[in-house]
């Protein structure tokens, strides 16, 4: 008989092995069928670990569903989703991704960026990007920014990001504007980030874009750690421009009072 302790090892060589098969959850069940009988009560924690997760996974695929509902009025259109991140930050660009999904792939998990932590975006990221028919990232510089206003600069990150799609849409799904630069039938959908599994997956690769364009800025200038805030204005961030000053990455139209 396999010690506890064997058990909870194989529990998480499950787990691994359900999210490299797309969160089917045979596996799980599987496990479940080699266990349930066991009574004793480490094992039955685990049991009951599993059951949880398997409905997890259920109402994890009701709640994507739910997020489709927009794609699915366009069934015989290639629709893209488009997002920002950072029109709020002192520093640094405004970026934008645009995503073309593949409804015949599943992915689980979609949400506001901003609601998943880093490790989970990463995550995200990486599996959008194999499995999506197309996505582009765009974006517009502090200087543009400072040039135009972060309004236009934003519209121009998507405009970029549009322009570097290697398919091209029918329809774009935007959280909560519509684009004046992009010819195309355009939805405007109010917290679309949460409502729409294709403004979703842009919101995800636009944040770790930005996020990583950040950490390298952070290299250049510790002083302001933009690692930790992403160059929105936090209070260390202000007690960093009040010490040092202004960098090349502060939008000076942002900070101008300070």
């Amino acid at each position: 008989m396999d010690s506890i302790q064997e058990i909870k090892k194989e529990w998480q060589e499950i787990l691994n092995q359900d999210k490299q098969s797309g969160y089917s959850g045979a596996v799980v069940g599987t496990f479940l069928e080699k266990y349930e009988k066991d009574l004793r009560a480490g094992v039955q924690q685990l049991c009951k670990k599993a059951e949880t997760y398997r409905e997890a996974l259920v109402a994890e695929r009701v709640r994507i569903k739910g997020m489709m509902e927009f794609e699915k009025k366009y069934p015989d259109s290639l629709v893209a989703g488009v997002d920002e991140v950072g029109r709020g930050p002192l520093a640094g660009p405004v970026v934008a991704g645009i995503v073309i999904l593949d409804r015949s792939r599943e992915i689980l998990y979609l949400n506001d960026s901003k609601k998943l932590s880093d490790a989970k975006r990463r995550e995200l990221a990486e599996e959008i990007k194999e499995k999506a028919l197309a996505y582009s990232i765009g974006m517009a510089s502090q200087e543009r920014i400072d040039e135009i206003n972060i309004l236009q600069a934003t519209y121009e990150a998507m405009t970029n990001a549009w322009l570097g799609l290697t398919v091209p849409p029918d329809i774009l799904l935007n959280d909560a504007v519509i684009i004046p630069q992009i010819p195309i039938r355009q939805v405007a959908i109010t917290k679309g980030d949460e409502k729409s599994v294709s403004i979703a997956a842009a919101s995800i690769l636009a944040k770790v874009t930005r996020d990583d364009i950040m950490l390298a800025y952070d290299e250049l200038y510790p002083e302001y750690q933009f690692a930790k805030n992403k160059g929105y204005g936090t209070a260390e961030h202000i007690a960093a421009i009040k010490k040092y000053g202004l960098c090349e990455l502060h939008r000076q139209s942002f900070v101008r009072n300070l």
